[in-house]
């Protein structure tokens, strides 16, 4: 059962594993209160571009995936800003758009081949030294800012006017956000896969929240089941030859559905 351990790219796809599995339910937990859930699926396919950048220019993909992620979040969350388009609109625009602008890169430059399922649905194989490396030390920044301002993203998730008229600067703690969220979804490509990050980020949140009975607990909860289904997904990956996206996501939905079952 341990063998997969004496597999460098196993124990790299671990580490790289854990952090996103702490860090993707923070984050969704957030989006899932501001009825946001569908912003991790746009910022996933938006990251889609940058690593279609990113292959045809040669830089690793994860810097492509974090920058273009990046830009599209504070570009989503000054066009809802706006109130010119409605939030679910602009979410539609960016995910369609980005989606079409990836494929068309890809095939314009000749590098539309079958490696790229590997962004699309993850995969352990593809984790190198240099992407634990930047996974582990942007998750530590993200979780450390989360930490931080924890109350001022808990008050502009519940309430952006309220929090506003406590002294919370809504529109800048709402943009950092978006920008947090970003960069967790970057950092979650090679492990999830850009179809199946949105679901590590919200379903075990989803899960948690049927026990919880407190933002805190709540937030506890998601990560351990986060971490769980990460830990759990990766070893039915490596044992049964599955994307470990695809399993990872399986393995959440299903502590999700034991969790409803059992707080019926």
């Amino acid at each position: 059962m341990l063998a997969l351990f004496q597999y460098d790219f196993m124990v790299r796809a671990l580490i790289a594993g854990s952090c996103i599995a702490v860090l993707a339910p923070f984050i969704g937990i957030f989006l899932v209160v501001r009825r946001y859930s569908l912003m991790a699926d746009t910022l996933a396919h938006v990251s889609l571009v940058g690593i279609a950048v990113a292959v045809l220019t040669g830089i690793n993909p994860i810097v492509g995936a974090l920058l273009a992620s990046i830009i599209a979040a504070v570009g989503i969350d000054r066009l809802r800003g706006t109130r010119q388009i409605f939030g679910e609109s602009v979410l539609a625009l960016f995910l369609s758009g980005s989606l079409a602008l990836a494929m068309v890169l890809l095939s314009l430059g000749g590098k539309y081949t079958g490696n790229i399922l590997s962004f699309l649905f993850g995969s352990i194989t593809t984790v190198q030294a240099a992407d634990v490396v930047i996974i582990a030390g942007l998750s530590i920044l993200v979780l450390s800012l989360l930490l931080f301002f924890y109350r001022q993203f808990f008050a502009v998730s519940f309430d952006e006017e309220l929090a506003e008229a406590s002294g919370v600067r809504s529109a800048w703690f709402s943009t950092l956000l978006v920008v947090l969220a970003a960069t967790t979804v970057g950092l979650s490509i090679r492990i999830v896969g850009v179809l199946l990050v949105g679901a590590l980020m919200i379903i075990p949140v989803l899960a948690a929240l049927q026990f919880g009975r407190s933002f805190r607990q709540s937030t506890a909860l998601a990560v351990v089941f986060s971490t769980a289904a990460a830990v759990s997904g990766l070893f039915f990956s490596f044992y049964g030859g599955l994307p470990s996206g695809g399993a990872i996501v399986l393995a959440a939905l299903l502590i999700f559905l034991i969790s409803l079952a059992l707080n019926r």
